[in-house]
């Protein structure tokens, strides 16, 4: 079955492999190139077949450095890179390690990526890994990573409204009992629900590192019960046996890190986001806390620095 798999993996990564290992430079005159599989001249434009996004783009043929693209052509027909391509490479994987060098560090070798949106700090077996939470809490859209979904809690209108996540656990488990949750502020925050209409009335303003809470679900049957809060309608919310004490700061890249005060026990949880005085966020971002769960897929390794699958393993039982 693993076999199975890995091959249809393989198959559906070829395409790009080779789009790769088939790709030419278009050298421009700033010093960058575009990966295109061909090229075509056409009056002042130059169209070409991105290797890269797979369609087809053009520039003004005045840009591009024909010179530098001919020399290249030539060293890689003889096998050999051009010396300006090999010093581009060295100059571009530089600037790369720049960029990363200014994204938080989270663990020894573990930064937040640049495009990240919900991310839990998860140990497992002694590995710092990265995993993103997902929105739930209905018919939300996975595809959807631009903006944060939303639907309000009428503190006033719908006090006694709860939020009930279907299954029993999280997909998503930590491992330890004291995981840090970073939200991108970054992110879009443009609302993809509608909004319950209010009264407009002074409030005071809900700084974003305030937003943020980890709420414990109760179970109920085969749900998970999450928005037991009492919101009032300056969007202050009451110390409940379900709201977890937290510490929230502010981190570089526009990032909040989020983290309980002590150790989380086995259970489920979510992070919720506080609304002001349109109460709170319907749409949740889940997660549980098991030693014993086996690992989350799609991590951030310090090692790899990309998500990466688990290592094949036995499963143990949830406890």
């Amino acid at each position: 079955m693993l076999h199975s798999l890995l091959l249809c993996l393989a198959f559906l990564l070829l395409p790009g492999v080779w789009a790769q290992e088939l790709s030419h430079r278009l050298f421009l005159k700033d010093g960058s190139y575009q990966m295109v599989t061909k090229w075509e001249v056409q009056g002042d434009r130059v169209r070409y077949l991105s290797a890269e996004r797979g369609e087809w783009e053009e520039v003004p043929n005045s840009l591009v450095d024909w010179d530098a693209t001919n020399k290249y052509e030539k060293n890689r027909a003889a096998g050999a890179p051009a010396p300006e391509a090999v010093a581009l490479d060295k100059e571009l994987a530089a600037e790369r390690e720049a960029e990363e060098a200014k994204l938080p560090q989270v663990a020894p070798g573990l930064r937040l990526p640049d495009d990240g949106w919900v991310l839990l700090l998860d140990h497992y077996q002694s590995q710092p890994q990265l995993v993103e939470l997902q929105q739930n809490g209905g018919e939300v859209d996975r595809n959807t990573r631009a903006n944060i979904l939303r639907a309000a809690i009428n503190p006033l209108a719908s006090a006694k409204q709860t939020i009930e996540l279907d299954g029993p656990h999280a997909s998503i488990q930590s491992h330890d009992g004291m995981p840090s949750i970073f939200v991108n502020l970054n992110a879009s925050t443009e609302s993809s629900a509608a909004q319950p209409q209010q009264p407009e009335k002074p409030q005071q303003p809900m700084q974003d590192w305030d937003r943020f809470h980890i709420v414990r679900a109760q179970m109920k049957g085969a749900k998970r019960i999450i928005g037991n809060i009492k919101i009032s309608p300056l969007g202050k919310s009451s110390q409940q046996e379900n709201l977890i004490t937290t510490t929230t700061e502010k981190i570089a890249g526009g990032w909040v890190k989020v983290t309980p005060s002590q150790p989380l026990a086995p259970g489920e949880y979510a992070v919720v986001e506080l609304l002001g005085a349109s109460g709170m966020n319907l749409y949740v971002w889940d997660f549980g806390v098991n030693p014993s769960a086996p690992a989350n897929h799609l991590v951030i390794t310090p090692e790899a620095g990309t998500p990466q699958p688990p290592a094949p393993k036995s499963i143990t039982p949830r406890q």
